[in-house]
């Protein structure tokens, strides 16, 4: 069983997590909506991890709503002492599966609830703010009253800390002058890398950078030069990008999602994969345009 015990560490708070982590967002239905089909895949997929030596678990109460939290209490309550649940508030899923802005104090302050209770946690470890003013990307706008309301939940002792996600360097400047902010979650990945500064800004502060869509997301990364790398390094294409992810800076805390234990083990195995420089230079020219 592939474990990942050398895999180095980056401060999320006050807590030193493993730079490979997991994403609980596929554990839910298709259209991270309703529950799995397989609930046992599910449970087995999350004790998995934690046996392989995930400590840092990424999930939210709007996935389902309400199944990968349930799922991820069920399958690891009570919770190794090192484990760190990050979770997101700021959204709210419709009726027929939209995603939906959920921003004002009281819907805030239900969605950290609701985590709490889900989880079966008295407090949360970190609770990012999901920035909607755009679904599709950041989108300026002040975050200030409602990351005002959560730094309030924060100091009521509900949450140890707060990170941003589907955010701007402008709202993460906001953000640091209302309370610390110890993360910051956005898109990105071997094919999109609009945030390639802003991640360097955020090593030199000691801030974790963690790209959601690591593979892809809902549409995987397709690219000859990505399966070539890989074929002559005897890995899979996803390995590969996640251990390009794994290189390209020290603060990046990666949390990729699966509802199978036989890619969570494949995953896992991409932190000990060599990426040579000569094959890290044609990864890098994906993000240029080239195939």
């Amino acid at each position: 069983m592939t474990t990942i015990e050398q895999s180095s560490r980056f401060n999320l708070g006050d807590r030193a997590v493993k730079r490979l982590g997991y994403g609980a967002m596929q554990l839910a239905g298709p259209g991270v909506f309703g529950p799995p089909k397989d609930p046992d895949a599910a449970l087995a997929v999350l004790r998995e991890a934690v046996a392989a030596g995930v400590n840092h678990i990424d999930t939210s109460d709007f996935y389902g709503p309400h199944i990968t939290n349930r799922l991820i209490r069920e399958a690891l309550h009570p919770y190794p002492d090192d484990l760190v649940i990050v979770t997101k508030v700021g959204a709210r899923r419709g009726e027929d599966a939209s995603w939906l802005p959920a921003f004002s104090r009281e819907a805030l302050t239900q969605a950290v609830h609701d985590n709490l209770r889900n989880l079966g946690l008295d407090v949360l470890d970190v609770v990012n703010l999901r920035v909607m003013f755009d679904v599709h990307g950041p989108a300026e706008g002040s975050i200030e009253a409602p990351l005002t309301a959560l730094a309030e939940l924060r100091q009521q002792g509900l949450i140890r800390h707060v990170g941003l996600s589907n955010v701007t360097a402008t709202q993460i400047a906001e953000g640091r002058r209302i309370c610390p902010i110890v993360c910051v979650q956005n898109h990105y990945n071997l094919a999109h890398r609009a945030d390639d500064a802003l991640i360097d800004d955020l090593a030199r502060e000691g801030t974790a950078y963690v790209p959601y869509f690591p593979l892809g997301g809902f549409t995987p990364l397709q690219s000859s030069t990505l399966s070539d790398v890989a074929q002559r390094l005897g890995a899979s294409p996803m390995q590969v990008a996640l251990a390009w992810l794994y290189r390209r800076a020290p603060n990046i805390l990666l949390i990729p999602g699966t509802s199978s234990v036989a890619h969570l083990r494949a995953n896992l195995a991409a932190a000990e994969l060599d990426l040579p420089a000569d094959e890290v230079a044609a990864l890098d020219r994906i993000a240029a345009g080239h195939s």
